[in-house]
């Protein structure tokens, strides 16, 4: 079992994904080593952020790369490796499982008619967050399958069973924060729901004032006309006759307004009780 592991023995092109920050979780195979790429989710505190891991297996020892020093650092065996990564899943598995907790409070907040201001700036967080979950942990877990598919045909020690359970953990973070993508999908549509509905009913209130003005405006725009010959100019009841004529004008404009209004919400009651 080797304890060390000089660079100048990983190929180049290998030696460059390690040494890169960006590169995505992968897993290759070198002449007798093993490379495995993972970049995980990490909450840190100031919010979720992605962090490269790359190890380099030779022997049945384990090296991880340190960006800090720039060299390769033994972690011990492959048992040292799954307890690594055994507690960034476990982590990992806290994180998404708080996302969906918060995501059901904003989801009751939601529904209960309670609508926070914030309610957007925070759907946007959590679908940046589980967007970047999902996404890391789908390329983790299938380069994680590749791994245990290598080593458990090349090495009769491998505990196949142990990194079957971490792999079966990068599962269902992956699928957790699927779950929750579309729970913030489903939320989002319910509360553009809401906001039309807002929309639409502030604009039956305008178009109900406007109709309710638009006879006076009418009138009032007819009899202020600064020319000569208008009605009711020298006649003392001038007044009480045109504002009896606004009233009539009123009524034959907003009656049959109301009466269509009143046949849609009927119809619509209807539609509602049959669905039911």
């Amino acid at each position: 079992m080797s304890n060390t592991i000089d660079r100048s023995q990983i190929a180049p092109e290998l030696l460059e994904d390690i040494e890169s920050i960006n590169h995505p979780s992968d897993f290759e195979i070198g002449e007798d080593y093993a490379v495995l790429i993972l970049r995980l989710p990490e909450m840190g505190s100031d919010g979720l952020k992605i962090v490269s891991y790359a190890f380099v297996i030779k022997e049945g020892s384990c090296f991880r790369f340190d960006r800090k020093l720039h060299n390769l650092e033994s972690t011990g065996s492959l048992e040292q490796l799954h307890d690594f990564l055994d507690e960034k899943t476990d982590r990992l598995l806290r994180e998404i499982q708080r996302y969906h907790y918060e995501i059901e409070l904003l989801e009751e907040s939601l529904y209960d008619g309670s609508l926070s201001s914030q309610f957007m700036q925070q759907w946007l967080v959590y679908k940046k967050d589980v967007s970047l979950i999902h996404r890391l942990m789908f390329h983790a877990a299938l380069s994680f399958e590749l791994f245990i598919r290598y080593y458990k045909k090349h090495d009769p020690a491998f505990k196949e069973l142990a990194f079957a359970d971490l792999f079966e953990h990068m599962e269902r973070i992956r699928d957790l924060s699927k779950a929750a993508m579309e729970k913030l999908d489903n939320l989002y549509d319910f509360y553009r729901a809401k906001v039309d509905e807002r929309m639409n009913r502030n604009m039956y209130f305008l178009t109900v004032i406007s109709a309710i003005f638009l006879p006076l405006t009418l009138v009032t725009g007819f009899f202020g006309m600064n020319t000569g010959g208008l009605p009711y100019t020298h006649d003392p009841a001038g007044t009480v006759k045109v504002v009896f004529i606004s009233l009539v004008l009123e009524a034959l404009f907003l009656v049959p307004f109301f009466l269509l209004s009143s046949k849609k919400i009927e119809k619509f009651r209807r539609n509602r009780k049959s669905e039911t």
